[in-house]
């Protein structure tokens, strides 16, 4: 363990598997507490608490629907009386319903909508009021390359990442002289559960391969580092777009 983030405490949602976990590792490993959070998947988050402490860190598991306010609330009560007051928080938490054009459902759009952007509305708004009390924080949030792109999901998911980073301007703006910066990272075709089943989709990649969640781990970590750079979106396509 680095001690770059010691006394520091970060919030990871859906941190429990893929992006999420590898964010929750490179945190630690720089001396942060971690709260990993998920809603089903206890027992891996669990294991990766244990992984944690085992190396010497300190993490807990904070299990809650982070679409749901009163569930929010609740999971930041609980982080800070185990770890102390969040510094940093990861909107990682997000859902991916593929879907044709034509059998795309209005509960398909609103559940999207809900899961992947009022989440981060929802914890962002929560954890505000101690960092501001600090001058300190940094909160980064999981978009996508779908933003900007056609992308593989749907239009409901384009909509729910365009939104995120929408989201992630209007707040940096907000809350930049109060130490806090806001960024978004967005990968694209990531080695995850998400892209299990559909290897074709390395025919899209220039670089020939999918894309690792410790590479935007990495890339959450140096935007935890600045204290310079906010409303910004790092990529991660492996040449398949720049900004």
């Amino acid at each position: 363990m680095t001690d770059a983030l010691k006394r520091r405490t970060a919030l990871v949602t859906g941190g429990s598997r893929g992006i999420g976990a590898a964010v929750c590792r490179a945190l630690a490993e720089a001396g942060a507490a971690v709260a990993i959070n998920c809603r089903e998947r206890i027992g891996q988050a669990e294991q990766l608490a244990g992984e944690i402490c085992q190396q010497g860190g300190r993490a807990i598991v904070v299990a809650a629907d982070v679409s749901q306010r009163e569930a929010v609330v609740d999971m930041i009560e609980r982080v800070t009386a185990g770890l102390g007051p969040i510094d940093i928080l990861v909107n990682n938490a997000g859902i991916a319903i593929t879907r044709g054009l034509d059998d795309l459902t209005e509960e398909d759009f609103d559940r999207t909508i809900l899961v992947n952007l009022k989440s981060a509305f929802l914890c962002t708004q929560a954890v505000l009021p101690s960092m501001r009390a600090r001058k300190w924080g940094r909160i980064v949030n999981i978009s996508s390359g779908a933003a900007r792109g056609a992308g593989s999901i749907g239009p409901h998911y384009n909509a729910s990442k365009a939104g995120m980073e929408g989201l992630t301007r209007g707040y940096a703006a907000r809350l930049v002289k109060d130490g806090i910066t806001v960024n978004a990272v967005a990968p694209s075709l990531i080695e995850t559960d998400m892209m299990s089943g559909q290897p074709g989709l390395v025919s899209r990649i220039p670089l020939g391969r999918f894309g690792t969640a410790e590479e935007v781990a990495k890339a959450v970590m140096l935007l935890v580092d600045n204290a310079y750079m906010t409303g910004q979106t790092i990529a991660l396509s492996g040449g398949m777009a720049f900004n």
